[in-house]
């Protein structure tokens, strides 16, 4: 039913909030089945690393070197700190929020149903999108591995991307897809584990390479600094701060947590801080082994390897730090792909998205019809896209759901002050108020092109909501004062 008539009903249907209570009351449950609370600090840390540690550095770094030269390293510290602000945000939303559908349960609770529901639509394009760039970057490591070791390389018509290099169809970035769909329907537990032995091979893999760069380290390679002046440093921070996108992995696992308001916290800021580290150690490495000019001849998908063969003239080191990535990449690919199946979740058991997305399997504890339709869009995406566009559009939906937790952390303040934190934003407003600005500065410096897309989409994601998901919505069909229980019929 409409929540009211008229032009003053509308309004409300698009700014109505769904009550914080109930949205935490409704969590684990979905149609036909729940989700299980099976994990621990360490594995929502390691999710969240698992999502982010890789992505850059192993595919992004080599488009960001030519636009900063070595200050490059400056660039990933721009990104850092605007992914700080947001994490501080995120920490404290899980923290009294948690469940599954992240910074779209976080719109939802603070500033209504129609943000909620454009928040959503960009995570969709933040992960599926991130998710698929990835996955071309996994077979380009795939074939690096394939050089070095048994010397022959996969076709270009079947391992690159359409348009880029005789490209015609990615299968490697489908094959990776699948592996990591497999794992997903075995339980989210498994997952877990499975993400726990990738993210230490990938942190070893990364240890082995900095150690290598470093002995063939040249000062002079860091001369100049920054050739492009703060401008270059700017875009570079934009096109890296694809690199971040992951760290809020563990918020949508709220609903999977054993003890989430304490543990989903933690999560989100030691998880940033890890890979943070991580990204300017590689970097630096990166830049003064190998002349910053290189980077636009080498390629971008597997720039580290190439850093590495020029470093030591030698094939087993960049052959090692190739099978490292292979493994690690497939993390990455994984855990996003958990996130993004959360959040639709979410936003089935709300009534915004068909309720497909929210049968849970009775044996398995997992979505999955939901992780089936999410790989299959995946894989047509990562099978048909060059990597570059799937890096800004990636980005610019990512900066703009981050820029919403943080307004949302300001609107929860106002509207529930006394409501129980595990975690409080230090600092606030100025926080909140840094994350809106640094992600709107970062947004700002992406191309018309991205800006264009990105528009698109968003105005594709109004026309679904007004034509589905307004007139599904459960929280207009259910009288004020009822809780919802996820397991209603449709």
């Amino acid at each position: 039913m409409e929540a009211g008539t008229g032009s003053a009903g509308l309004l409300h249907s698009l700014v109505r909030t769904k009550p914080v209570d109930q949205i935490v009351s409704e969590g684990g449950q979905g149609a036909g089945g729940e989700l299980k609370r099976t994990m621990s600090l360490l594995q929502l840390t390691l999710f969240s690393v698992g999502a982010t540690l890789g992505t850059g550095i192993f595919v992004v770094l080599g488009e960001a070197v030519p636009l900063a030269g070595p200050a490059v390293v400056l660039a990933f510290v721009l990104a850092a700190v605007t992914a700080l602000f947001s994490a501080l945000s995120y920490a404290e939303l899980a923290g009294t929020i948690p469940v599954s559908g992240s910074s779209y349960s976080y719109a939802y609770a603070t500033l209504g149903e129609l943000v909620a529901w454009v928040c959503g639509w960009c995570l969709l394009l933040e992960y599926a999108v991130s998710v698929s760039a990835v996955a071309v970057g996994w077979g380009a490591y795939l074939n690096e591995f394939f050089d070095k070791t048994l010397g022959f390389t996969m076709p270009a018509a079947i391992s690159n991307s359409p348009g880029e290099d005789g490209g015609v169809v990615n299968i490697p970035a489908v094959v990776v897809v699948l592996i990591a769909t497999l794992l997903l329907l075995r339980g989210t537990s498994e997952s877990a584990t499975a993400n726990t032995v990738m993210v230490m091979l990938k942190v070893g893999v990364l240890a082995f390479f900095c150690v290598v760069a470093f002995t063939a380290f040249r000062a002079g390679n860091l001369t100049p600094f920054a050739p492009m002046g703060w401008a270059g440093i700017s875009a570079a921070g934009s096109k890296v701060f694809f690199s971040y996108i992951g760290f809020d992995a563990a918020s949508t696992a709220g609903e999977e947590a054993k003890n989430p308001k304490r543990d989903l916290p933690l999560a989100i800021i030691l998880s940033l801080l890890i890979v943070t580290v991580v990204y300017v150690l590689v970097g630096l490495s990166a830049v003064g082994a190998m002349p910053w000019k290189r980077f636009s001849l080498s390629g971008s998908e597997a720039s580290l390897a190439r850093v590495l063969d020029e470093a030591t003239g030698m094939a087993w080191p960049s052959a090692v730090l190739s099978f490292g990535a292979v493994v690690a990449i497939t993390s990455v690919v994984l855990t996003v792909m958990y996130g993004q199946t959360r959040i639709l979740f979410a936003m089935s058991r709300d009534g915004l998205i068909p309720p497909i997305f929210q049968k849970v399997s009775p044996r398995h504890a997992v979505p999955v019809a939901n992780t089936l339709i999410v790989a299959g869009f995946i894989a047509v995406l990562a099978a048909a896209i060059p990597l570059g566009r799937l890096v800004d559009a990636t980005s610019i939906g990512t900066l703009f759901a981050f820029s919403l937790v943080s307004l949302g952390v300001i609107v929860l303040r106002r509207t529930r002050p006394d409501m129980p934190r595990s975690f409080r934003t230090p600092f606030y407003p100025i926080t909140p108020l840094l994350g809106i600005g640094f992600c709107v500065y970062l947004m700002v410096g992406l191309g018309a092109v991205t800006w264009t897309v990105f528009l698109l989409w968003a105005l594709v994601g109004l026309a679904a909501y007004f034509a589905y998901g307004r007139r599904h919505s459960r929280l207009a069909a259910e009288p004020a004062g009822r809780p919802a229980t996820g397991k209603e019929s449709r």
